[in-house]
């Protein structure tokens, strides 16, 4: 254990859910619900607004809507998301070269490698700046904690929320850990909870008092060492730099079952083909094929098959996920479907099997998402949809976003981050005049004198992000 709360942990509040209330200023101070929209979408962030009537991450989206009605009820825009999220991780990068991204609005920091910080004082001004270069260069908040750990920055972080910072001091860890629940602790789910709750034990103090030995009877070896140690305010662990990827997967739920079993078939032919370009965007390949399968009653099977050598090939990994599916009953109807590849690796192994399933691939078409048809096909135009929350411009109005379509209509309200909440107005789905548009920035100015950390205004970084 350190000396010093030099380990920072990042949590931007409510990130998706503030993203889009600084985006539009009609949702600023109201609840908004980021997530999928479908029967069966669920939450991926809830506005601080939201959460106060019961709405939060992971929660089905129908349950949602009965919680909070009048929420406003948005699908993702995870590029505007992720570019958003590049900004704060530069920030992060100027501060030190040990950053430990965990998603897009979550990371830790090691300040003493960087030369940020040594003690106290220095990791609070440095945890201080952070805040307010965040809200300069995105518009947004964060929560900082620091701490002499990796497991006590990430619970002090949780105590900032909202929008604060709290530094736990060396040699005050026990007392602050004493009184909280169990389930403060990582790896302590509801399952564990509810499991040391039955055996008398409910906060992190009676842990320590239980002793390693009953831990590793009630929670076996493993689990009760390490709850054991975390109790006593233990953790080593390191700030990685970078964390390797163990697996690359693609799921889709689907909002009524598939019962044909060649859509089912097509469709894992689709996500097979998805999967192979994030691999191949990874630079990776693999060896194990995993198909991934719910059931109408919310079984889960797995199947997986493991190659003789790794591979990044599309007809390979396709033929594969198809032979698992043969092994699989749809009799019922599907409602998820997903494919992985694990096993990972930064060569493919070329082999006899491997080229004789790409040729095969070539003859059946490119699986390239920048593959181009022929000039002369001109397919036939789709139609188009209007996802709630997702930009779009009109020649008459200017910038905008969907509130709603449906009934060959849709509903738009017009109005930028830096505006005053805007008009709205409905037009039919086809209205040649209404066009989807790309997010705009935030931010569209630093404060005088801003940098951003490689010196160069953020001005320019947001809008070329935003593109």
């Amino acid at each position: 254990m350190r000396t010093a709360p030099t380990i920072l942990h990042l949590d931007m509040d409510a990130f998706f859910a503030s993203v889009e209330q600084a985006s539009k200023p009609s949702l600023r101070g109201k609840a908004v619900v980021v997530g999928g929209l479908g029967p069966r979408g669920v939450v991926a962030t809830a506005s601080y607004e939201a959460r106060v009537f019961g709405v939060h991450s992971a929660l089905p989206m129908a349950q949602a809507r009965r919680l909070a009605p009048n929420a406003a009820y948005l699908v993702p825009r995870f590029g505007f998301y992720r570019a958003i999220s590049e900004r704060v991780m530069e920030l992060l990068g100027a501060l030190s070269p040990l950053v430990e991204p965990l998603s897009l609005d979550e990371a830790f920091v090691d300040l003493e490698a960087g030369g940020t910080a040594w003690d106290e004082r220095s990791a609070r001004l440095a945890g201080v700046k952070l805040r307010a270069d965040i809200r300069a260069v995105t518009g947004l908040t964060g929560s900082v904690g620091l701490a002499a750990s990796k497991m006590l920055a990430k619970i002090a972080s949780e105590q900032a929320k909202p929008d604060g910072l709290v530094v736990i001091e060396p040699g005050t860890e026990r007392a602050m850990l004493g009184p909280m629940s169990v389930r403060t602790l990582p790896g302590v789910g509801p399952a564990t909870g509810d499991h040391l709750r039955r055996a008398g034990i409910t906060t992190v103090e009676e842990i320590a008092e239980a002793g390693e030995d009953e831990l590793v009877r009630l929670l076996g070896k493993a689990h009760g060492h390490g709850l054991y140690a975390m109790a006593l305010a233990r953790d080593d662990r390191p700030v990685v730099a970078e964390r390797e990827a163990k697996s690359v997967s693609v799921e889709d739920t689907y909002d009524v079952d598939i019962h044909d079993r060649l859509r089912v078939g097509l469709e894992v032919q689709r996500l097979a083909d998805r999967c192979v370009r994030r691999l191949r965007g990874a630079g990776l390949s693999g060896r194990t094929i995993v198909l991934k399968v719910r059931r109408y009653d919310f079984s889960t099977l797995t199947r997986s098959e493991t190659l003789r050598g790794p591979t990044d090939d599309p007809g390979v990994i396709r033929e594969a996920a198809a032979r698992l599916l043969d092994s699989v009953d749809t009799t019922g109807g599907v409602r998820l479907l997903g494919v992985g590849v694990s096993g990972l690796a930064d060569y493919t192994q070329e082999d006899l099997f491997a080229q004789a399933a790409g040729e095969r691939a070539v003859a059946e078409g490119p699986v390239e998402e920048h593959a181009a048809a022929p000039v002369e096909e001109r397919p036939a135009p789709a139609e188009r949809r209007w996802p709630a929350g997702h930009d779009v411009r009109h020649a008459g109005f200017g910038h905008g976003w969907v509130q709603g379509s449906g009934l060959g209509r849709v509903t738009v309200r017009f109005e930028t981050p830096d505006s005053g909440p805007g008009r709205v107005r409905t037009f039919r789905v086809d209205d040649p005049e209404l066009e989807p548009a790309e997010p705009l920035p935030l931010v569209l100015r630093e404060p005088e004198g801003g940098h951003g950390p490689d010196g160069d205004s953020g001005d320019v970084g947001l809008r070329s992000a935003a593109r």
